[in-house]
């Protein structure tokens, strides 16, 4: 019994430390919430050939997020693969609405295939990080209903390659309200966005560990949809702006569509261009950036919001006419470049201590005007008009570069 635990063990520590995984488990789950409480329910599992995700610090996270995903190995306990993210559907649980009715959000998640039976356990948490729901469930890779997906049949082309999909960290820019008639516009817009995030630091420094693949799903319809004009398009994903009721938010809640456009392909972040010349969008951390192509602050916005959905870095700017129940004074944000001082010898003191230029206490993040503090006085983070991000937001997203690719 024990020589089989060492072998077991052995060869939990051999996939782990070569990433030798041969497919991808696609976890489908709903999540549900309102007045009735919180709740998640595993929809379905299925696979894809290949392992395109991290192959370094596969048993640990760069950030807390608002929720973890863990997948240990039944015979040893062992943690095979662990992820930190966010989800729409808790910034939802911060909204009045999900006071009054009870609402489910889809979400995907991308693991490794482990070798043997596995159990996945999934944790969210509330806004002042206590645990709000875990939920726990078996995985079996010899389960004959855990599916073989088929590969999405968008044509796609790379619009930048810094190398192997194994040594670089995938990213795919996904098409939204482009008909086929206008898959050469998206590829354009594709090759925009990804020249405007690789024109700032660290990204630049740090292009050649990149790829960024262009999937020109077909949209029916061209545009998005527009709720508070009546407008609903038959698009690739879904999307739509007024989410939450506010104007220029723009998301999908269909993430099985989302993930279904790019099955099979080399991807572990998304970027979604939409069609539309309308200023909005949105970035949710570990799960998806998207923004409208077509409006003047397109480029900076893109970066923008891949600083939250790559980098899990916060907003740095404010406003007197609303306060982000996110935020409490005695509780430490878990993104890098925002503070409310509960424990800011965690953040960017010592930055501060070494008198590096810009870098300070700025009160004003967050969306809130009071109470949370931000590194610098203006950043990519902060406003369209800013030229780079602040020191401590580079250093936040190389940290996560370096977490995805070892060093």
């Amino acid at each position: 019994m024990f020589k089989k635990l060492l072998s077991c063990l052995a060869a939990v520590l051999f996939c782990i430390a070569s990433g030798a995984f041969e497919n991808t488990l696609r976890a489908d789950y709903v999540f549900t919430g309102g007045p009735s409480g919180v709740g998640i329910v595993l929809k379905e599992l299925s696979y894809t050939p290949g392992w395109f995700g991290r192959s370094v610090n596969m048993d640990s996270v760069s950030v807390e997020g608002d929720g973890m995903i863990v997948m240990r190995d039944d015979s040893t306990g062992m943690v095979i693969y662990e992820s930190s993210f966010s989800t729409l559907f808790q910034e939802w649980l911060t909204t009045d609405e999900s006071k009054r009715v009870d609402k489910g959000f889809e979400n995907t998640f991308l693991l490794p295939m482990p070798s043997g039976p596995s159990t996945v356990t999934l944790t969210l948490y509330d806004t002042r990080r206590r645990v709000c729901c875990e939920y726990s469930h078996p995985v079996d890779p010899s389960d004959i209903l855990i599916a073989r997906r088929a590969v999405s049949d968008a044509p796609f082309k790379y619009i930048h390659r810094g190398g192997d999909p194994a040594s670089c960290i995938d990213v795919a820019i996904l098409a939204e309200g482009y008909t086929a008639a206008e898959r050469g516009r998206f590829y354009r817009d594709a090759k925009a966005a990804v020249d405007a995030i690789l024109s700032y630091e660290p990204f630049c420094r740090y292009r050649d560990r990149f790829n960024f693949i262009a999937v020109a799903a077909p949209s029916q319809d061209s545009g998005v949809s527009v709720p508070r004009q009546g407008v609903w398009k038959r698009t690739a994903v879904d999307s739509n702006f007024d989410t939450f009721y506010i104007e220029r938010y723009l998301t999908t809640g269909k993430l099985f569509k989302v993930h279904d456009c790019l099955s099979g392909l080399p991807y572990e972040h998304i970027v979604i261009l939409a069609n539309t010349d309308v200023y909005g969008g949105g970035g949710i951390y570990n799960s998806y950036t998207l923004t409208t192509a077509h409006h003047s602050m397109f480029r900076p916005v893109v970066v923008h919001e891949f600083g939250h959905s790559f980098g899990a870095l916060a907003d740095e700017y404010s406003t007197d006419s609303y306060d982000d129940p996110r935020y409490f004074q005695d509780v430490e944000p878990w993104e890098r470049n925002v503070t409310t001082l509960a424990d800011f010898g965690s953040k960017w003191q010592d930055m501060m201590d070494a008198s590096v230029p810009g870098v300070g206490k700025f009160e004003g993040a967050g969306y809130q005007s009071k109470g949370v503090w931000r590194p610098a006085e203006d950043c990519r983070m902060r406003t369209n008009v800013a030229s780079s991000f602040c020191p401590v937001c580079v250093r936040a997203i190389e940290q996560m570069i370096m977490f995805y690719i070892g060093g």
